[in-house]
């Protein structure tokens, strides 16, 4: 026990939330302390019946079972291995701006799953985080199942056939890897590449509440 602890207490602080949080609420509908009907993102019991806790549930819930639970794992996977490499590589030492990019990409995949009646959006704030690592890390060779190498820039690509194949949905990866290109876009691509405006950047706020050195 001791040794999953002091692993536990390794992993960079936000993904150590993030991943407990992810661990935790599907747990907690699996057990039945709160019904799985509570932690879907429903758009009519959001906008009318003002349950707005449903945005955040369904970021962490996952109805793990028989059929879902390798998927569920995958991803879970997925979560700690790139989100831990953002945190610690092109965010180290910048907390509020990690936070910033999360909270971007949510609200972004929020409105989407209201649009388009998503229940689910773990896996899309997932494979968001994943496609920015991926495309600031583009060159990288990786290797994937069964020996396969490749650019990094094409791993999300990769892993929305790989999750299509053991039972995902594709919309929900596809839609991770819109949101995330439109932050690396506006974020990196069209100011530092293109000589664009910067439309986005983390709002002052972020720096002054200190809450990077809370979180860790």
């Amino acid at each position: 026990m001791s040794d999953i602890g002091d692993w536990f207490r390794s992993i960079p602080a936000i993904t150590r939330y993030w991943f407990a949080a992810t661990v935790a609420v599907p747990l907690v509908g699996k057990l039945g302390l709160i019904s799985p009907a509570y932690l879907f993102l429903w758009p009519e019991a959001f906008l009318y019946r003002f349950q707005v806790w449903r945005p955040i549930t369904a970021t962490f819930y996952f109805p793990v079972g028989p059929g879902t639970g390798f998927l569920y794992l995958v991803n879970l996977y997925f979560l700690y291995q790139y989100s831990t490499r953002l945190e610690t590589g092109a965010f180290d030492g910048r907390p509020a701006d990690y936070l910033f990019m999360l909270l971007f990409n949510w609200i972004c995949i929020v409105i989407t799953g209201l649009a388009m009646d998503m229940q689910l959006l773990m896996i899309p704030l997932i494979m968001s985080v994943l496609y920015v690592w991926a495309q600031l890390n583009r060159d990288m060779i990786v290797s994937f199942w069964f020996g396969t190498r490749f650019k990094a820039c094409y791993l999300p690509w990769v892993i929305l056939g790989f999750n299509y194949i053991i039972g995902g949905s594709v919309i929900n990866e596809l839609i991770g890897n819109l949101v995330g290109h439109l932050y690396f876009f506006l974020m990196f691509r069209y100011p530092m590449d293109l000589g664009g405006r910067n439309f986005l950047s983390t709002p002052q706020f972020f720096y002054s509440e200190g809450w990077g050195r809370r979180i860790a």
